[in-house]
């Protein structure tokens, strides 16, 4: 049975929540990617994130000017963590449930990688057909 581990990203980005939203589209553009983990403050901390959406809707909306703003205003906290042992049935319904996107990995604190519905449907879903 297909895991989390199995077709989660591995290679995450992240940012610092004290970054600029302007550092965060840069990085974004120069990745070609739609989200960034946002680096815990403190290990007893959960990870933020930080979306495409997140920036379109809370900043480039309402007008305010991306090089004044900071992540921490914008990004989304707690990211609810999946471990890596989950069945891609259980991560979907956890993100269902959520009405989240991505998720971060993590065992024991220590952050993996991560997964998203994208995973889901791109790695997981193929293989899950072959193997019936």
């Amino acid at each position: 049975m297909l895991t989390v581990a199995d077709i989660m990203t591995e290679a995450v980005t992240t940012i610092s929540s004290a970054a600029t939203v302007a550092d965060a589209i840069e990085l974004m553009q120069h990745q070609g990617i739609r989200s960034l983990l946002v680096e815990r403050r403190h290990q007893e901390m959960p990870f933020g994130i930080v979306t495409e959406r997140d920036i379109v809707y809370a900043v480039v909306a309402r007008g305010h000017d991306p090089e004044k703003v900071i992540v921490q205003d914008i990004m989304r906290q707690p990211c609810i963590p999946l471990e890596p042992d989950l069945t891609i049935q259980e991560a979907s319904q956890v993100l269902s449930d959520t009405g989240l996107q991505r998720a971060p990995v993590v065992q024991n604190g220590r952050l993996l990688g991560v997964i998203s519905v994208t995973d889901i449907l791109m790695r997981g879903m193929p293989r899950l057909a072959l193997s019936k």
